[in-house]
């Protein structure tokens, strides 16, 4: 995975590209943050849940507005998920997948805002044979699920009628007797 990373952000700092890379350990982030720092000799942002808020805002700012800012701006999925506006970046990296395909894709969307006008590209990595493999397709098999179920969509909730609802939202009885 990192080597195949360092090929991913040679190509974009050779075009002069930003890049978010998600990682859902804040060990993982703190390793690549050092080892990327000293590769590409350049700083490298980390934001994790331990970066105090100020921080935090200057590091926003800085990548988002400043001509000089670093390209690779390391996060932890949880920290990163947060109301963050990042559309300097048109590259994003799943370093390892998360559970939830939910905080992935809010994690995406910290590229996809308001004011986005690069075409964004996500890359997800995981390696064969692995856990992050069995995740990948547990993943799927949840994404297949909820599509045959609702749909690309959620107007299926406000299709339901009072009483559909009532048995949607109410305790299974069986559940009472165990």
């Amino acid at each position: 995975k990192m080597r195949r990373l360092v090929d991913l952000l040679e190509e974009f700092q050779e075009i002069r590209e930003h890049c978010l890379i998600f990682t859902q350990y804040r060990e993982m982030g703190e390793m690549l943050q050092k080892w990327l720092q000293q590769y590409f000799a350049q700083e490298v942002f980390l934001l994790h849940g331990g970066v105090p808020r100020k921080r935090r805002d200057e590091m926003v700012e800085i990548f988002q507005n400043a001509p000089e800012a670093p390209k690779i701006f390391l996060l932890s999925l949880k920290a990163g998920g947060t109301g963050l506006t990042l559309t300097r970046a048109n590259h994003v990296i799943h370093y390892d997948r998360w559970w939830n395909p939910a905080v992935e894709n809010q994690a995406t969307d910290r590229a996809f805002r308001i004011g986005q006008k690069k075409n964004v590209q996500v890359h997800t990595f995981m390696v064969s044979g692995t856990l992050e493999e069995r995740i990948d397709q547990l993943l799927e098999n949840k994404r297949d699920l909820a599509e045959k179920i609702v749909g690309g969509d959620n107007l299926w909730i406000g299709n339901l009628s009072d009483r559909e609802l009532q048995d949607l939202l109410r305790l299974d009885p069986e559940a009472l007797e165990a």
